[in-house]
């Protein structure tokens, strides 16, 4: 075998060129191939990648992009292309020196991690054309890949054999994998403002646990540490303390693969705000700009703080147009009285208007769907803070990866146009999967959706802002088919019009009976002010209570056979949450109000009213979430409806109401079969508490409570110990069961944010249970977002 040699770097011969234009070159009458070296690359392969072909012209442009996509193909070391005269035309001469081949890729000095889990890291395989960068690019996944599992002292070089007379090389790859290092535990020095178990939690450097094998924590990562370090000096910073400095880090090895780290910190002193001046400022009196501040005289000092109030005083100005003012800020600190003196010194530019808004990017998106979610219009002041509010809004709607919003100058003294540039991303999407759930049981789905719909732009359907879903969904209690169709402008307003057709059925897992649902909604929703959204909705459906068992309740019996329902729905929602999928902060309150029939016609004539609030509270330790939430709600007949229908009646219990007991098993059941029969007002709520655990893992702990009476308009409660009462006041109740309407359950479980979506899970213990319940634990979970 020869021995190894540099890759050499790749040399182009040009073909020769005629600076006389041609308006047709000779004729191509034969290509030859020369090899330098082994054959390693078919003369098809060869011509497949070239332009210039026997019985066309020559071309000297076309053999310039010849010798590029030759090269391109990764096969050749060398190359060159060259044209000789014959009769009637020329002979092209291709020249090639093709890579040599990697027969064997062998790694040496690897005990810890196997050569087959390395060689899937490398990126390069047997047979592939040699090329020395990615061999290079090899060694360095080599190397992350060992330190991504704690071996921080790795070392990786390679070789390369060449066999030049068969054209094939040997790629080895030595390992020095050293001690693996796991973190035992990180201490610090010198810290006297704040505890060591506070700054343990900036660091995503941990000590190995019980929980490590899930999470990989424990693990030292010489480029995440650094991180960590960065993330305390910003936080010390961030207190006020600007002079703070990582004096140095000490790493001890009380056990072998075991790591301690003590990171010795000088902390300096706190430094608050102390006189804070203004200048060159005339447009606004310096009360004005002072009523502005975040960061004021006597607070905290801080980098993040100074930044805060840099943009309040930009947007003060911006408000008004005044984009172009510049504010840069003077630090003078005095050790002594830690105070941070500050003086902001305000270069103020000239008013702007906007000349023109420019839409740059959308080729899919309507202008008009982006113009209308803009907050200024031309001839309006430039207000830099209306802007940004813009920008947020383009960014919200999640039609863009990019939003872009700048001024620009223009012939126009005081005007500026405004340059609105959109990145567009895919909007539409098909999903399936399979789910499982304590409520819904095992289920598959399959949904198409498009959140950029246009109705009338056929075939594409694709830019004007609308929304459009179609979904299945099939399993063993749930069949549900949906169609959907939202128009969030209706009218060129800030009106939503939605449209869904619908078909549903449940088999009710603890019912004698099933239930089919189909018909349509049309809903308008608007939106009042930044929080409050109030709808209103029309329903027309057709509900079959079908498959009953003979040995079902009578009232359920009663209920067999379909009726339709014409109703009015109406809703009140005021929400504040900071997140709709993990808030931390807000509420949320929805009132609605519901009727049929009566003058809307129909078969049953009921009206309803619920009303379901929740509050989110962010503690400050260790990122708990407090919430706190209550439900209730009514329905009651009127006119030729003699019974409320079962699909109208409130069941609870379960995953999404009263855990610790079964789905639907709270409430009224008839005497004499047991069967669930709902009732007609319902209480419900609980208070949860909610902690991280691992990345993207919560546990909870959890209090349930409710409700449910027979009657409309009753929300009375009993809880009554069973020696208060006469065994004789409630017969065909058994000494086990409780007594009273109340039910109360108290339990813990885990949030997981999953990929496919949420999963939570829960163990319930049942403390009281009303007349109808009994029994031990429960288990449950629940997958999918409740908004």
């Amino acid at each position: 075998m020869a021995a190894p040699v540099a890759a050499q770097e790749p040399t182009v011969v040009q073909p020769p060129t005629d600076n006389n234009v041609q308006t047709r070159g000779p004729e191509v009458k034969e290509i030859e191939i020369i090899y330098i070296g082994p054959k390693l690359v078919s003369r098809a392969v060869i011509l497949s990648n070239m332009r210039t072909t026997i019985g066309q012209p020559f071309s000297a442009r076309a053999v310039e992009e010849d010798v590029r996509n030759l090269y391109a193909t990764g096969f050749f070391v060398n190359l060159r292309i060259q044209d000789e005269p014959v009769p009637g035309g020329v002979k092209v001469v291709v020249i090639v020196q093709p890579k040599p081949l990697i027969k064997e890729i062998v790694i040496r000095g690897n005990e810890k991690i196997s050569t087959d889990r390395i060689l899937k890291e490398v990126g390069i395989s047997n047979g592939d054309p040699l090329s020395e960068q990615q061999v290079a690019e090899g060694e360095r996944k080599i190397r992350e890949y060992y330190q991504d599992k704690g071996y921080e002292k790795i070392k990786v070089s390679y070789k390369i054999d060449i066999n030049e007379q068969f054209g094939r090389a040997v790629v080895t790859y030595t390992v020095q994998e050293g001690e693996r290092n796991f973190v035992a535990g990180i201490e610090f020095e010198g810290n006297k403002s704040f505890k060591a178990g506070e700054l343990r939690k900036l660091f995503k450097t941990r000590k190995k646990g019980l929980l490590s094998f899930i999470d990989g924590s424990g693990v030292y990562k010489d480029a995440q540490f650094k991180d960590d370090l960065r993330n305390l000096r910003l936080f010390y910073q961030d207190k006020g303390f600007i002079d703070m400095q990582i004096k140095d880090v000490k790493y001890e090895y009380p056990k072998k693969e075991r790591m301690v780290i003590t990171i010795v910190i000088f902390e300096g002193i706190e430094y608050r705000v102390g006189r804070i001046q203004f200048q060159g400022n005339t447009l606004f009196t310096t009360p004005q700009i002072r009523s502005r501040l975040v960061m004021k005289e006597g607070d905290i000092f801080s980098p993040s703080g100074l930044g805060k109030n840099i943009e309040a005083i930009e947007d003060l100005y911006g408000e008004r147009g005044y984009i172009d003012t510049r504010v840069s800020p003077e630090r003078l600190a005095n050790v002594e009285s830690g105070r941070m003196d500050l003086l902001f010194v305000v270069s103020e530019g000239p008013q702007s208007f906007i000349e023109k808004i420019t839409i740059q990017g959308n080729s899919k998106t309507k202008d008009k769907v982006i113009r209308r979610e803009l907050a200024v219009a031309p001839g309006e002041v430039y207000d830099s803070v209306l802007v940004d509010a813009s920008k947020k809004r383009l960014e919200n709607l999640a039609y863009f990866e990019k939003v872009d919003i700048a001024p620009r100058n223009t012939n126009v003294p005081n005007r500026k146009d405004m340059v609105v540039t959109v990145q567009e991303k895919r909007t539409g999407s098909i999903s399936f999967g399979a789910g499982f759930s304590s409520v819904d049981s095992l289920l598959g789905f399959v949904e198409v959706s498009q959140s950029n719909f246009d109705l009338l732009n056929f075939p594409y359907f694709v830019g004007a802002g609308q929304k459009f879903r179609v979904r299945a969904q099939y399993g063993i209690q749930r069949q549900d088919f949906v169609i959907s169709f939202t128009e969030p402008w209706f009218l060129d307003r800030r009106l939503s019009l939605g449209v869904e057709l619908f078909a549903r059925q449940n088999d009710f897992d603890n019912a004698e009976y099933n239930q089919r649902n189909f018909g349509g909604a049309v809903t308008l929703a608007r939106a009042l002010g930044q929080f409050w959204t109030a709808s209103i909705g029309y329903t027309f459906q057709n509900i079959d209570i079908f498959d009953v068992d003979g040995n079902a309740s009578q009232i359920i019996q009663d209920e067999e056979g379909s009726r339709s329902q014409s109703s009015i729905t109406m809703g009140l929602v005021y929400d504040t949450r900071d997140n709709i999928f993990l808030p931390r902060a807000g509420e949320k309150v929805n009132f609605t109000t519901q009727l049929s029939g009566g003058p809307l016609l129909g078969q049953t004539d009921v009206y309803k009213f619920e009303v379901d609030a929740r509050k989110w509270v962010g503690l400050p330790w260790y990122d708990l979430i407090l919430s706190f939430g209550a439900s209730t709600g009514t329905v009651e007949r009127y006119d030729d409806t003699t019974v409320v229908p079962l699909f109208d009646r409130f069941f609870e219990g379960g995953a999404r109401s009263v855990r610790g007991f079964e789905t639907r098993d709270v409430g009224p059941k008839d005497f004499m079969t047991g069967d669930p029969i709902g009732g007609q007002t319902y209480v419900t709520g609980d208070v949860e508490l909610t902690f991280p655990i691992i990345d993207r893992v919560r546990g909870a702990l959890f209090t349930d409570f409710g409700w449910v009476n027979e009657d409309a308009f009753n929300w009375d409660v009993t809880v009554l110990d069973q020696d208060e009462v006469d065994d004789n006041t409630i017969p065909f109740f058994p000494p086990q069961y409780g007594y009273g309407n109340f039910n109360l359950g108290v339990g813990f479980g885990f949030r997981l944010n999953l990929p496919v979506g949420p999963l939570n899970v829960d163990l319930g213990f049942p403390i009281f249970n009303d007349r109808f319940n009994g029994g031990g634990p429960k288990f449950s979970f629940d997958v999918g977002y409740q908004f």
